[in-house]
């Protein structure tokens, strides 16, 4: 398994106990993939037949998730996590995993990403676990659309469980939408109006190359201002007072108070230099960045009795050899080894 650029060709590291880089930012915000199978086929993130999932043996079991969520949040400063997959909600043990971070202390900020699939039986659940809240991927408003997507009929179920959220008091409901020229360039006002009506937050995501066929083509991604452009024929848009910090998306107020709607731009306007994040594999792999081609092992070292200071340690290291930026824009960049899927949103 590749690790982090070896110590000494690095700048010694200051004597900090948080992940600190040498670009002199700070990961407090841990996105932990629980699991790289998905009950969709999303045509931007994998093929038709799925994907080579992982073994359950590489899978980090629930008590060594919590394990390392508390390495993280106790001895290196994460405050905030994020439970991605896959679709994390076809993890069976997914309750227990957030219950189990719900107990530290200090008590961490917890989200989940998911497809919505599972969210009216299991929202309810999820909150009484401990998760504040959700973001639910949804880029049409169309079943027809949704079904070429996805290649599956279940809008109607996406849009149910996203209400069931909002019921079980897993507030804001965030919503991530990806649009795509000439497949769903046309629904930028209807998602921004269907979420207004609902209470819901939409970002829009410009598409990134994680794809596992390296399909991805940049004259097919809708850019940010192209967006802010649709928007702005429809909406008064004016930029959110809160600080951006260190949170992808710029937010704009919608109508003077109507709502409010943020776009990542992870592509033509990168938020590298302020990124906070800090990622774990559903194998226990520790990536510093999305965009990563390294990655530094935990669950071997874990399972052959590894210290919770030998883990910390570990981490610190995989963090301070992060790079400045993802480089999409470089000409020698290349697209991780590792697709969306498995590598966690």
């Amino acid at each position: 398994m590749p690790s982090v650029p070896r110590a000494e060709a690095l700048p010694a590291r200051p004597d900090d106990s948080a992940l600190i880089d040498r670009f002199g930012r700070k990961a407090t915000d841990l996105r932990v993939s629980v699991t790289d199978r998905c009950n969709l086929r999303c045509s931007y993130c994998m093929p038709a037949e799925g994907l080579d999932w992982l073994p359950g043996s590489d899978l980090l079991t629930s008590e060594e998730l919590t394990r390392l969520i508390s390495v993280a949040v106790r001895d290196l400063g994460v405050d905030e996590i994020r439970f991605t997959g896959g679709e994390p909600l076809l993890r069976k043990d997914i309750l227990d995993v957030i219950a189990g971070a719900a107990r530290l202390t200090p008590r961490p900020r917890m989200s989940l990403t998911t497809n919505g699939l599972r969210l009216p039986e299991l929202a309810a659940g999820l909150k009484a676990a401990g998760l504040d809240r959700v973001n639910v991927s949804l880029d049409t408003l169309r079943a027809d659309r949704f079904f070429t997507l996805t290649r599956r009929d279940r809008l109607t179920k996406v849009l149910d469980g996203m209400a069931a959220a909002a019921e079980a008091g897993l507030t804001p409901v965030k919503v991530n939408a990806v649009l795509m020229r000439g497949v769903n360039d046309d629904e930028a006002v209807p998602l921004l109006e269907y979420c207004l009506d609902r209470g819901y937050e939409l970002r829009f995501i410009e598409q990134m190359p994680l794809d596992p066929q390296h399909g991805w083509d940049r004259d097919r991604m809708v850019t940010a201002s192209e967006i802010l452009d649709m928007l702005r024929g429809a909406f008064v848009l004016t930029p959110h007072p809160a600080p951006r910090g260190g949170a992808p998306a710029e937010r704009w107020v919608v109508d003077g108070g109507r709502g409010s709607v943020g776009v990542i731009a992870s592509v033509t306007q990168p938020f590298c230099s302020d990124c906070d994040r800090t990622r774990l594999t559903a194998d226990g792999q520790v990536r510093s960045c999305l965009f990563a081609t390294t990655e530094t092992d935990l669950r071997g070292p874990m399972r052959d009795g590894a210290s919770d200071e030998e883990i910390a340690a570990l981490w610190r290291a995989a963090m301070w050899g992060k790079a400045a930026g993802h480089g999409i824009d470089e000409a020698g960049f290349a697209q991780p080894r590792r697709p969306m899927s498995a590598i966690g949103g």
